[in-house]
């Protein structure tokens, strides 16, 4: 029998993102030995905030005709303290969505076993939610700019682009999810009220796929009602989708709901395939702790382990999620899920754990 092989761009990047990508290829090797019939080719790059500071880019020329032999890239963080947030944003992970048409970015939260309740009488099984996140334009579009700079009647614009074909596509994508998943429930977000364009665009297009889905029950929220819907009644949620903006934002909150965002995984997918998929973890680089070995690891590991599932193995992202999910269940876990052990220490124990499976 021949033996699959992925290529996998791996970029660490910066800060925690160095060491929880390290944590993460000790696991990706472990669960290719445990279940074998494919191999990862790992292709480790460079590209982050040293290298900007020391060569004055954060990437070399052809970075992204790079990327495209590869069958999925796993990032780390970017940020650095030195460089001006948005620099490193621009620079490195929003070309690479808008390039390959990452177009669908998904964010799942559930309360696990062994995490302690963040709302008042929650418990494993009442929170368990996907976040679809519309990922290459709206509010992240990058239209706009700056006039008159330094002078008083300095004037920046900062321009969200909802086109037609975006907002379908996403959205089909967020209906097909909702229609896999048992409870069949689409909850559909937006600002429609006051922004009177492009999310009127959104809420119309939602409600012509939809006639495609008879069988998924679905409402809207407006953004601001949507942040104490999650908090009070989070059980009358299920699948979400949302704009660029409001899907970062409330998928930040979905990770502090439901525990962590040391646990928050994510994936920038592009459903045609046509282009490399990209697998992260959502915390960022988080300068006030790297170095310490107090980064959760779990949040890059569960990212690997739905890299795996895009690529086909199965069998190999479940004995990562369950090896994770007993860590979790078992209180080995970082400071930030009231656990004592360090980054490494919880890496060796999810290697014990799919060993021993």
């Amino acid at each position: 029998m021949s033996t699959r092989q992925h290529n996998i761009a791996v970029i660490a990047g910066d800060g925690i993102g160095i060491e929880v990508t390290a944590s993460t290829l000790e696991v990706l090797r472990a669960v290719q030995k445990k279940v074998g019939g494919f191999e990862l080719k790992f292709d480790e790059l460079d590209y982050g905030s040293a290298r900007y500071k020391a060569q004055g880019s954060y990437t070399p020329e052809g970075w992204l005709e790079h990327l495209t032999k590869s069958d999925a890239i796993f990032f780390g963080a970017v940020g650095d303290p030195e460089v001006p947030d948005h620099i490193s944003l621009w620079d490195l992970i929003l070309p690479m969505r808008q390039k390959f048409q990452q177009y669908v970015n998904v964010r799942p939260s559930a309360i696990l076993p062994g995490i302690p309740p963040r709302i008042t009488n929650a418990q494993p099984g009442d929170l368990d939610w996907v976040i679809v996140r519309e990922n290459t334009e709206g509010e992240y579009a990058g239209q706009g700019g700056r006039t008159h700079v330094g002078t008083e009647w300095e004037t920046a614009t900062e321009v969200a682009v909802f086109t037609r074909k975006g907002v379908e596509r996403v959205m089909r994508f967020a209906f097909e999810t909702a229609q896999k998943r048992p409870r069949k429930l689409l909850t559909v977000v937006s600002k429609s009220n006051a922004q009177r364009y492009g999310l009127v665009l959104w809420d119309e297009v939602a409600e012509i796929v939809s006639k495609d889905f008879p069988d998924v029950k679905w409402d809207k929220m407006l953004v601001d009602a949507m942040t104490v819907r999650m908090v009070t009644k989070p059980k009358t949620l299920d699948t979400i989708v949302t704009t660029n903006l409001h899907g970062d934002i409330l998928s930040d909150l979905a990770a502090g709901v439901s525990g962590s965002i040391g646990i928050a995984h994510s994936s920038s997918l592009d459903p045609t395939r046509k282009s490399p998929s990209l697998f992260e973890p959502v915390h960022g680089a988080a300068f006030d702790i790297m170095g310490k070995n107090l980064a959760n690891p779990i949040a890059a590991i569960m990212s690997a382990a739905e890299m795996l599932r895009w690529l086909g193995e199965e069998k190999a992202a479940e004995i990562i999620e369950k090896a994770c999910e007993t860590s979790i269940a078992k209180g080995q876990t970082t400071g930030d899920l009231g656990g004592k052990l360090k980054t490494d220490e919880v890496t060796d124990v999810v290697i014990k754990l799919i060993e021993g499976q």
